[in-house]
């Protein structure tokens, strides 16, 4: 019989079991029916144990409840159907719960999915970690910065960098480094700052690390061409007025015709003078040359922006410096992918850091079993360009890498040392970079990006 009432159901079932014991009590003492009161008895136990779980089906469908929230299990639902009004309140009641943990679970979700979209987008590289060093979670920009893939424990980055992971590990909140750090031979200097939080009963360290090298060579080219101005212009003030005054004493010196000297002086008195004049003139030229070469890195026209092909570009670089080439036996090629590849720069200027990359190139390799340079100009992304020039020369040692882009340095007797300068002005002046790679004995590898 199916009773729609929880509390007939129970009533039946108490009136059986009574009716039940009832009956065994008045057969238990009859001989003929101790079969019939042994089944009677069991059967009563199995109401009585029915009843109990019947009754405690309440406290079973809250613990299942409690179950599930505590496991975070929201999949579970609860219907009950003929029970009563009561027990159907109840499962919408925990249905509703169940419901708003869900909604709950899922904001948290979607929340966490979006935190980490944002994370993951931002191009300054973020790691997580634990007091004792486990890394919780970092970012794509730090894989990309340390050309690193994973990062299990911060002593990983002893790989790259022994003075990186001595200062992540020892860094406190609040903290802000800039360390100068070399990932495959390509010099990074990286700002680093750090915080504390606590979270699950555990201390993190949060590191933000971003390249700050492009803003130093932006700031410090500033500087040097400021420097470069100011000493220009104190030297040409300096120097105009001596060529002019040598030319002057010479003139007075030497009758118009420039046939004979000034009757009323001592000749030797007048060749010295003339002689001293005369260095003091040369050596003023030479220093007007001297300024007018540097004045150059300060006088960068405005790149004139055009859309071109690169492989015309090639061409008349290579054209122009293949007397160079085979001059020097060096094999040299210039490769452009894909073919068409277009770029928006100023060609000439463009040219111009090209030619002395190259040009480098040819000295690096002069030495160089078997030569061979390399230019290359790839499409890395629909809105990136790159430009390699490879080469096998004895390379960049290290201590000298972070010195080559500095004005007027330079390892070459003859160099001028304001070349890989003013490249870098003009890729900055393009909103782009210029990077290099060497190792040295093998190969060295300068990167133009745009």
């Amino acid at each position: 019989m199916n009773f729609r009432n929880f509390r007939l159901t129970t009533v039946f079932r108490i009136l059986l079991i009574v009716a039940s014991a009832i009956l065994l009590i008045n057969i238990i003492r009859k001989p003929e029916f101790v079969i019939s009161s042994i089944i009677l008895a069991i059967a009563i136990i199995f109401q009585i144990v029915a009843l109990v779980r019947y009754v405690e089906r309440t406290n079973r469908k809250l613990t299942t409840f409690l179950e599930s929230i505590r496991h975070s299990d929201f999949v579970s639902s609860f219907s009950d159907h003929g029970l009563g009004k009561s027990f159907d309140e109840l499962n919408i009641s925990f249905n509703e719960v169940i419901n708003e943990f869900k909604k709950t679970r899922a904001a948290k979700e979607e929340h966490f999915n979006y935190l980490q979209t944002v994370v993951q987008h931002v191009s300054i590289g973020i790691i997580v970690f634990e007091k004792n060093g486990k890394v919780d979670m970092f970012n794509n920009a730090v894989k990309s910065l340390l050309k690193i893939n994973n990062i299990r424990f911060i002593s990983d980055l002893k790989q790259i960098d022994t003075n990186l992971a001595e200062l992540m590990e020892n860094i406190k909140a609040g903290s802000r480094e800039v360390i100068k750090v070399f990932v495959d031979d390509e010099l990074l200097q990286l700002s680093i700052r750090a915080t504390e939080f606590r979270m699950r009963q555990k201390d993190y360290v949060l590191v933000s690390l971003q390249n700050i090298h492009s803003e130093l060579e932006a700031k410090e080219m500033d500087s040097w061409q400021k420097l470069i101005r100011v000493l220009t212009h104190e030297i040409m003030n300096s120097i105009t007025p001596i060529v002019s005054l040598s030319s002057t004493v010479r003139d007075l010196l030497i009758n118009k015709e420039a046939t004979r000297l000034n009757e009323d002086m001592d000749n030797d008195d007048v060749e010295t003078s003339l002689s001293a004049l005369n260095t003091i003139e040369k050596r003023s030229e030479g220093l007007l040359n001297f300024v007018q070469i540097y004045r150059n890195l300060t006088r960068i026209p405005k790149p004139n922006f055009r859309y071109f092909q690169v492989a015309e570009l090639f061409d008349r670089i290579e054209n122009l410096l293949q007397p160079k080439f085979h001059e020097s036996n060096i094999e040299c090629r210039f490769i452009v992918v894909p073919g068409s590849l277009m770029l928006t720069a100023d060609p000439d200027l463009i040219e111009q850091v090209i030619i002395n990359l190259v040009i480098n190139s040819i000295h690096a390799v002069k030495d160089t079993e078997n030569p061979r340079i390399l230019v290359r100009a790839t499409q890395i992304s629909p809105h990136k360009v790159t430009i390699n020039v490879f080469d096998n020369g004895h390379g960049i040692k290290p201590d000298v890498m972070e010195k080559i882009f500095v004005p007027f340095f330079t390892s070459k007797k003859e160099g001028s040392g304001i070349g890989l300068s003013l490249s870098r002005e003009i890729m900055r002046l393009h909103k782009g970079n210029i990077t290099v790679r060497s190792k040295p004995g093998k190969e060295t590898v300068f990167t133009l990006h745009f």
